[in-house]
């Protein structure tokens, strides 16, 4: 097993012309190595040889074609004939590429590796790589597509191969690894709460989500693991919450079994929402447990919906009214003032096109979404009151969700002056995901916090997170009163149109520097169900994200 060494048969060899360029041989491997066609690396390049007792010219200005060609073909040939010195002496990080260049061989045991190269598109080139992965007695063929780009180094002006482990594989993040070989874990089979099987094919967006349950409970489910070439992800890509990723099994493993909380018609027909809108996420739970029911995104390779990090803009005033009303600086049906502008902290906030509300009522300022509504009281807060009030009543922020996969759990940290007013209105430091925005109105609907979860703790033991206290009786029933009249009359109101029964809706929109349009939010619960929903880069939460979630809130109550 891999200590044999082939010899290739050295022979003549024939240029062939591809596309303008010229492919030849090298050796018996198989790869193109490229040159543009009629001259070698210094045709055309406008390089200049210095003078005697000249510093030598360190040329700058964009990389030329010639420049972009050579320093590709230097490393890919270099690459692809098992020359792992070379190839990293033409990247930016020769230690790291050859690192990771060298672990391509000996941990992810891959050979007779073939590299294609595509047409340049300014400093990028792409590539196609076939090889094939042998483990003991097993072998499997192994293609895929990746891109490498080539920069100019500042010290001397040397075009060179800009490196990222991303080269060798686009799954890969720096740090991470490629490693064949027994799995780590074995395989799940991961069940729906009906016991039907979910699969990537059925619901394209749980392929983040599978991955987790398996890290998580692949020894616990009585797997037997299989052989296979796949992604040990390093510190970093930890930190982000990524799992460890299967790239091509080799044989395969026995699966274990894991029940979910997962409805599946829901499941379905979120994945059908999402479909509708470009970078949309949702979420759903049952108020009363804690289920979470379904979660889908249009974009599957990452689960915004459980891990997203994003501005909820305005229904963060879901949180923010609640503290208002309990510390008696709003009420319902008393009026509250609602100013076109407000300073506070130095910056001057206002309202979605200026608008302002005369003698209204702090029902009518929450409806219509009124910023210095709520910017108004800041002078009467303590900076940690917003971020006492998500972690004490709404269990957000300490990072102590246990729901059965990778989560991120909100996060409203202590700010001060301008920064602490932003954060009433969802802006600032404040971060949120779909879950913990269903959570939220599901805290409001139960008049508990329960801690959304995708696998029953009893299958694990693992406890779930709790908070510290409850709402006061009052402040629920008139944080209800305000969730239900904006599902009527406000922001929510068009959305919100045919559902019908005991619910309430909160719409948001956050700024994002870059953005031309805001993140679009909305998050509402029905009956026994409460779901979130954003639609990134979509502009308003109640023409974007509301019907999505309005949608799903339809299925059932």
């Amino acid at each position: 097993m891999g200590n044999r060494r082939r010899v290739a048969e050295r022979g003549k060899t024939r240029p062939a012309v591809i596309g303008g360029l010229i492919a030849v041989v090298v050796g018996g491997a198989g790869f193109g190595a490229y040159a543009l066609y009629g001259g070698g690396a210094s045709a055309d390049d406008g390089s200049r040889t210095a003078s005697a007792g000249q510093k030598p010219e360190v040329k700058t200005g964009p990389l030329s074609a010639t420049e972009v060609t050579t320093t590709a073909k230097a490393f890919l040939t270099a690459w692809q004939s098992g020359k792992v010195t070379e190839a990293a002496a033409a990247t930016d990080d020769s230690a790291a590429a050859k690192s990771l260049l060298t672990g391509y061989t000996k941990d992810a045991r891959i050979k007779d590796v073939t590299l294609t190269p595509g047409t340049p598109t300014g400093d990028k080139v792409p590539f196609s790589v076939k090889a094939t992965v042998s483990y003991k007695d097993t072998e499997k063929p192994l293609a895929y597509d990746s891109t490498l780009t080539v920069a100019r180094r500042t010290s001397d002006g040397k075009p060179l191969v800009d490196w990222q482990s991303a080269v060798v594989h686009p799954d890969l993040k720096d740090g991470d690894k490629l490693v064949t070989g027994e799995a780590g874990t074995p395989p799940v089979k991961a069940l729906d709460r009906d016991g039907g099987e979910l699969t990537t094919k059925k619901y394209a967006s749980l392929g983040p989500v599978l991955d987790g349950l398996r890290e998580k409970y692949g020894k616990q489910a009585g797997g037997k693991a299989g052989i296979e070439l796949r992604v040990v992800r390093g510190k970093s890509a930890k930190s982000d919450d990524l799992s460890d990723k299967t790239l091509l099994e080799l044989s395969q493993g026995t699966p274990g079994t894991v029940k979910t909380t997962l409805d599946p018609a829901l499941q379905a027909a979120a994945e059908k929402q999402v479909a509708k809108k470009a970078r949309s996420s949702v979420a759903v739970v049952r108020a009363s447990t804690g289920e979470i029911l379904a979660a889908a995104n249009a974009s599957p390779g990452f689960n915004t919906a459980f891990q997203g990090s994003l501005a909820p803009g305005s229904t963060m005033k879901v949180i923010t009214s609640s503290l208002l009303i309990e510390k008696g600086l709003a009420s319902a049906d008393k009026k509250h003032p609602c100013p076109k502008y407000f300073t506070y902290g130095h910056w001057k906030f206002q309202n979605d096109k200026k608008f302002e509300i005369k003698d209204g009522t702090f029902k009518a300022s929450f409806a219509r979404s009124c910023n210095t509504a709520f910017i108004s009281q800041a002078p009467k807060l303590k900076d940690d009151d917003l971020t006492k009030q998500a972690q004490q009543v709404f269990g957000l922020g300490l990072n102590n969700w246990a729901i059965g996969v990778p989560s991120f759990d909100g996060a409203v940290p202590v700010q001060s002056a301008a920064q602490m007013g932003a954060s009433l209105i969802g802006q600032g430091g404040v971060r949120m995901n779909p879950l913990n925005m269903a959570s939220v109105s599901a805290t409001v609907k139960s008049g508990t916090f329960h801690q959304p979860y995708l696998v029953s703790p009893d299958v694990d033991g693992r406890k779930l997170a709790t908070a510290s206290r409850t709402m006061p009786a009052g402040t629920l029933s008139q944080l209800r009163e305000l969730m239900s009249y904006t599902a009527d009359y406000g922001t929510a109101a068009e959305a919100m149109a045919g559902v019908s029964g005991d619910a309430g809706a909160k719409t948001g929109s956050a700024e994002v520097d870059g953005q031309k349009k805001p993140n679009g939010w909305f998050t509402a619960y029905r009956g026994d169900l409460a779901a979130a929903g954003v639609v990134q880069q979509g502009g308003h939460g109640g023409e974007t994200a509301g019907p999505i979630v309005a949608a799903l809130l339809k299925m059932g109550g």
